[in-house]
């Protein structure tokens, strides 16, 4: 079992830490194997990742072009009359990822995907799921629900979606030989990427999700779209059992409103109610699990350490080593050993 948290003193620690870790476990992957694959998050938990990691490969600290990336999640239903216009669109997630990272990026990934939203035309998915509607069900305990579309569905938007987007992108990572290291972030319920609070584990690989009212409306609210007429009501996405096939985890979390979810995915018990819950059974099964998180949302883990600690569960307070920690001061990242350089 190797699930650790991190506890950090601000931001910025937390982002070099991250950092740390995980120019180690690229460079790990590298030697070993000749390459990597790298899954991304977007949200702003690991933009300070993003120029660490940028910075370190234009450094030479590890070589970029062996590695490829996957992105967990993509917006279905941004402005646009076409794919390439909705995917260059500002709030697209590939526009952020050219913006927070590969654009700060002399040498390139080999290669890079997000899933494939932007293919989706949001007017004939909504016909679609008018009319075809028994070739899918709606999956959820909660507001935001996955669309569960049938292997047999007639209707051919509801198929083509099902085959060309929530069946092709799994199946272009398991042709690249699995994700060595996903980034992930956490939102304020627990959720990671789209996988909305509520929404199954079991046969909900590859989500497509109808966002709930509320998320609509907080991303005009936050100014991301003008209006909700504006704003997309779907997301293709990465359902938690998905992200979690990858052989190590590397999950970011600032400030306090993410305290509480934090706490229940390691005290409580594995659940749906909470998607990061699931890096218990991560660590269980084998994988590498690391938390890395600021003081202000490690509040509820220290309030429930004991609990965390009798799973078998490590924390480490990197918080009295100053406002940043060095890149060689981690010993665990150089060497796999667990515990700081003295």
């Amino acid at each position: 079992m190797s699930l650790r948290v991190f506890i950090t003193r601000d931001y910025d620690q937390m982002s070099q830490v991250a950092a740390d870790v995980a120019i180690g476990k690229l460079r790990a992957r590298i030697a070993q194997k000749g390459g990597a694959v790298l899954g991304l998050a977007t949200g702003a938990s690991p933009t300070g990742l993003y120029k660490h990691l940028a910075k370190a490969a234009n450094s030479g600290e590890f070589d970029a072009d062996k590695i490829r990336t996957f992105n967990l999640d993509e917006y279905v239903g941004l402005p646009g009359g076409n794919a390439q216009l909705r995917a260059l669109h500002p709030e697209s997630y590939s526009y952020f990822m050219v913006q927070e990272l590969f654009s700060l990026m002399r040498k390139k990934f080999a290669s890079t995907q997000v899933p494939y939203g932007c293919l989706v035309d949001q007017a004939a998915l909504d016909q679609a799921l008018a009319s075809a509607t028994e070739d899918y069900h709606l999956e959820g305990a909660d507001k935001g629900k996955a669309v569960v579309i049938h292997p047999d569905a007639k209707d051919a938007t509801l198929a083509a979606i099902k085959r060309d987007v929530l069946d092709a992108y799994p199946a272009a990572i398991r042709a690249a030989g699995g994700i060595d290291l996903h980034v992930v972030g956490v939102g304020g319920r627990g959720h990671v990427a789209f996988h909305e609070s509520g929404i199954p584990f079991e046969q909900n690989e590859m989500l497509l999700v109808k966002l709930d009212a509320n998320t609509v409306e907080n991303a005009v609210k936050d100014g991301h779209f003008p209006s909700v007429e504006a704003s997309p009501r779907y997301a293709i996405s990465m359902g938690a059992v998905m992200v979690y096939e990858a052989r190590e985890i590397l999950l970011l979390a600032s400030g306090a409103r993410k305290s509480e979810p934090l706490a229940a995915s390691l005290a409580d018990e594995v659940s749906p109610a909470v998607p990061i819950s699931y890096s218990q059974l991560h660590s269980a099964r084998g994988g590498t699990t690391t938390y890395v998180v600021d003081e202000a949302a490690a509040q509820g883990i220290l309030a429930r350490r004991s609990e965390i600690e009798a799973k078998g569960f490590e924390l480490v307070d990197l918080r009295g080593l100053g406002h940043v920690v060095p890149l060689e001061s981690i010993a665990f990242v150089r060497d796999g050993k667990t515990g700081l350089m003295g």
